[in-house]
């Protein structure tokens, strides 16, 4: 097993030339803490669609989104639901908790190659997450849950329909994610890997399956700073 490396070396990355970033707890760190808002809208859409307490509720969506990859996955199976109406509900959220950060812009312009949000999130919630953070205009493209027909990651047939749109080539490719068990598909593809976790791991609510362990042969890399690790590159 790969040992996991907390440094990006320059020439470890030479050759890259697609640059796949997860977008939620990874393009801003997991303390700004945007992602709780997402989560408790969802709490209530279950809630108000299977008429349960709110502590009922929250125990279903985190077993559908262990389960299916994501929440909304798991309401589509089960229930049937509207997909597009859960998204809108679930992204109505207040992005000002976002500030411009200039210097990742600066790095993520830099990169050289394409460059990709790849997120189980909607293009709207990537759209306005990344035109709050600054860096929107230095993405070539946006996949999504709908382009990827609601199938989440870390379904392989997803990475597989995003590979072959764009036309990746794995070996020269790298992914960022926040999630251990989304970076399985891409390290069997060839990929490089690139795990973000929170600053303050000790002081993180997460659930038990979203935490990396050191037995997991996945992950490449691991920083808790994704600006200074792409400085590091470039």
């Amino acid at each position: 097993m790969t040992q996991t490396k907390t440094k990006a070396a320059k020439a470890d990355f030479a050759d890259i030339r697609d640059w796949v970033f997860d977008l939620d707890n990874t393009l801003y760190p997991h303390h700004v803490d945007l992602f709780s808002q997402i989560d408790k809208n969802m709490t209530a859409y279950v809630s108000t669609l299977l008429q349960m307490e709110r502590d009922e509720a929250r125990k279903l969506q985190k077993q559908y989104y262990l389960d299916h990859g994501t929440t909304l996955q798991g309401l589509m199976i089960h229930h049937g639901v509207d997909p597009d109406d859960f998204l809108e509900k679930a992204h109505a959220i207040d992005y000002s908790h976002l500030m411009p950060q200039p210097e990742l812009a600066s790095a993520i312009k830099a990169l050289p190659g394409r460059k990709f949000i790849f997120t189980n999130g909607s293009v709207s919630h990537a759209r306005a997450t990344a035109g709050a953070l600054g860096i929107l205009d230095h993405f070539d493209d946006i996949f999504d849950i709908v382009a990827a027909g609601y199938v989440p990651k870390p379904a392989s047939a997803t990475y597989d329909k995003f590979m072959a749109l764009n036309r990746v080539d794995t070996k020269k490719a790298v992914m960022f994610e926040d999630l251990p068990r989304n970076l399985t598909v891409p390290k069997a593809l060839g990929m490089r890997t690139v795990l973000l976790v929170p600053q303050n791991l000790e002081d993180t609510v997460t659930e038990w399956w979203e935490r990396h362990s050191d037995e997991d042969g996945n992950v490449d890399y691991i920083t808790d700073d994704l600006t200074a690790f792409l400085n590091e590159i470039i």
